[in-house]
């Protein structure tokens, strides 16, 4: 939630062992003037993490007070940890400690403990209790995603040594939106290498795309390129710039530093160059050892938007709609993009995650960081098309999921309001869909068939449960496959698309042939399909 990936940096602050006085862990956040302080009760098996909880008294009595005033000791004279002695050396040093506050966090599965039992553990102040559902929600997700540590403000130093008018050129414009003013001005690439490494998807939230892989992008590569292979500044003429909205601008050249300035951003977003941001922020996080030299006197043209009157949400979204519309043209930003931030797919993402721990990318490279990261595989995230055409099939609606362009088309009314019962049959789905496709071809053309015969396969077996095990599913697809040779038989055998009659040449009889592929393309196939299997139940 810190922002500190890093694992030494993280581990420094793991203070659980011996003599902890009941603290696992700590964190001094200097910029909200917050002391936080962790206990961690989780079970360690997959298993146990999620289904058990945890008695009250299984918690250890947390000796905040003791050890935040300066006891060396615990009540039974026993030395705190190195870790904890540590903590007290920190919050000591702490120049306005007066003005910090305490947050206890404890992580673990605490079913309907009153507050005030939990105060007697802390030692009187009030905790925040994590369990598995919230984990997953708030620290689970936020860094599949790259969300996990918002930035409220960001400094970054600039270079007046060639700039002819000063650091900067600023301009008020009225909109029908808001008053805004406009500061435009060269920084640093490094800088902003380190703050989108630093922040990922948070600084991106308006912006109608997640940052994309650099692989299979031409202009993420071009940057790469010119970053890396120049030791001059052609990026400042290259690159169109970056376009970041913010709630106040500050910019100060009276440092105390020769042709030095510094400027402050509160609440940024990037709503326009976020590719060029994080194609900076790549080659950043692999060249760490070398980040000062490759990035030296290279600068990038930013254009600040400060919104002068911040009251009406909704006239900020369509002003950065706008925006976004008329400057992203390095990647072409298509209209399912701009879809991508509205309520429903937003709230969908989050169901579908918190239900059955789908991973619904409703913005192109949004799970990026997670995949690169290696806490996720790229087959576990589904695309947005491939997650809407599952729905409808997993729900026997096959040809309105087998539509073109299905997200970018953003008509889901058919569905409202969405049940859990038709996100437990795409769950059911997404995993039958995988082990149909793991014989297939990787560019091969997906049928309707397929589709269809997930719906089949929920009708099924949807009564034995949400059973996702391979094996378990491999073996009735194999009972399936049997009652689908029986299905197309009885439709080979009627009037209608995919049969077609003629004259036999030789004989000059009448014959007939039927045409699977054909069959499978007509619209009847659904009514067929979803007629046939809705009386079926195997047994």
């Amino acid at each position: 939630m810190f922002g500190t990936s890093d694992f030494m940096a993280r581990e420094r602050t793991i203070t659980d062992g011996s003599y902890d006085g009941g603290i696992d862990g700590y964190y001094i956040d200097t910029e909200t003037k917050t002391i936080h302080l962790l206990q961690s009760k989780f079970r360690t098996s997959q298993e146990n993490f999620e289904n058990k909880p945890i008695a009250l008294e299984e918690l250890l009595a947390m000796d905040i007070n003791r050890i935040l005033e300066g006891e060396k000791t615990d009540e039974n004279e026993n030395p705190y940890n190195g870790k904890i002695q540590q903590l007290q050396r920190e919050v000591s040093q702490l120049p306005d400690v007066a003005r910090y506050t305490y947050r206890v966090v404890i992580l673990a599965n605490l079913p309907r403990i009153a507050p005030t039992k939990l105060r007697q553990l802390t030692g009187g102040y009030s905790a925040e209790v994590f369990d598995f559902e919230k984990t997953y929600t708030r620290l689970v997700f936020p860094v599949l995603t790259g969300t996990y540590f918002a930035a409220s403000d960001i400094v970054m130093p600039v270079d007046l040594s060639n700039k002819n008018a000063g650091s900067k050129i600023s301009y008020n414009v009225k909109t029908k939106y808001s008053d805004c003013e406009i500061t435009v001005l060269f920084v640093p690439t490094l800088e902003i290498a380190k703050v989108m490494n630093k922040y990922k998807n948070t600084i991106l939230r308006y912006n109608p795309r997640s940052y994309l892989d650099l692989e299979g992008q031409s202009v993420n590569s071009s940057i790469e390129s010119t970053i890396l292979s120049s030791e001059t500044n052609e990026f400042a003429l290259f690159n169109n710039g970056i376009t970041m909205l913010s709630e106040e601008t500050n910019i100060n050249e009276k440092i105390g530093q020769k042709n030095k300035a510094q400027l402050r951003v509160k609440n940024p977003q990037i709503i326009n160059g976020g590719q060029t941001s994080f194609t900076l922020s790549r080659i950043y996080a692999d060249n760490l050892d070398k980040a000062e030299d490759i990035f030296r006197d290279k600068e990038v043209l930013l254009k600040i938007i400060t919104l002068l009157d911040n009251n009406s949400q909704s006239a900020k979204l369509e002003l950065i709609d706008e925006i976004s519309n008329a400057t992203n043209k390095q990647t072409p930003v298509i209209n399912a993009d701009r879809f991508a931030n509205e309520v429903f797919h937003i709230e969908m993402q989050h169901r579908v995650f918190e239900r059955h721990g789908l991973l619904y990318e409703r913005k192109r490279g949004e799970f990026s960081d997670g995949v690169k990261d290696g806490y996720i595989n790229p087959h576990e995230v589904t695309e947005r098309n491939h997650f809407w055409r599952l729905f409808y099939a997993a729900n026997g609606k096959i040809n309105r999921g087998f539509q073109k362009r299905l997200f970018q088309r953003n008509d889901f009314s058919d569905i409202l309001p969405v049940s859990d019962l038709a996100l437990d049959r795409l769950y059911l789905g997404a995993h039958v869909f995988r082990r149909l496709k793991k014989d297939m071809k990787p560019n091969e053309r997906i049928e309707k068939d397929i589709y269809g015969k997930i719906f089949a396969y929920i009708q099924l077996f949807i009564g034995d449960g949400l059973n996702t095990n391979n094996s378990i599913i491999d073996e009735n697809l194999a009972q399936l496959e049997a009652k689908w040779v029986t299905f197309v038989s009885q439709q080979r055998s009627k009037q209608g698309p995919g049969r077609r009659a003629y004259i036999d040449k030789v004989s000059g009889q009448p014959k007939a042939v039927f045409s699977e592929s054909k069959y499978f393309k007509n619209h009847t196939f659904e009514g067929d399909l979803v007629q046939y299997f809705s009386g079926e139940r195997v047994v």
